[in-house]
């Protein structure tokens, strides 16, 4: 299993923007589809983004579509979530996901035996 820490959140106000950020190592990060998950307060784990191994197979939760960017850097072995106009209902912890079997497109609905970060909490206040 690799290990997976997020960066990047904070406290902003609506239509601000954030990048978060996650940091894998332990492994050989090309081998790994990589998500970006979240989860509010009283609410069940929402899927956000995920991104195949080569960059290009990507897919977006409904309800961030068009305003949130999901990237990876092989090189450097980080995957990135570009977070545009955040809204009040944004705000969760947000937790990166790395699977070794799964494609982009599975990670959408799941099972996740895969490895998780710790999480970063974006607030979302005027």
């Amino acid at each position: 299993q690799v290990q997976l820490v997020e960066s990047g959140g904070g406290l902003v106000q609506p239509g601000a923007s954030l990048r978060l950020s996650c940091a894998v190592s332990g492994g050989d990060f090309t081998k790994y589809a990589m998500g970006w998950f979240r989860q509010a307060p009283g609410k069940e784990r929402e899927f956000v983004a995920t991104i195949g191994r080569g960059g290009y197979e990507i897919f977006y939760g409904d309800t961030v579509k068009g305003r949130f960017t999901i990237s990876r850097d092989n090189a450097k072995n980080t995957v990135a979530l570009q977070l545009n106009r955040l809204k009040p209902e944004d705000a969760a912890d947000y937790y990166c996901y790395a699977d070794p079997v799964m494609t982009a497109s599975a990670l959408r609905r799941g099972p996740y035996s895969g490895s998780w970060g710790q999480g970063t909490q974006v607030t979302v206040s005027s």
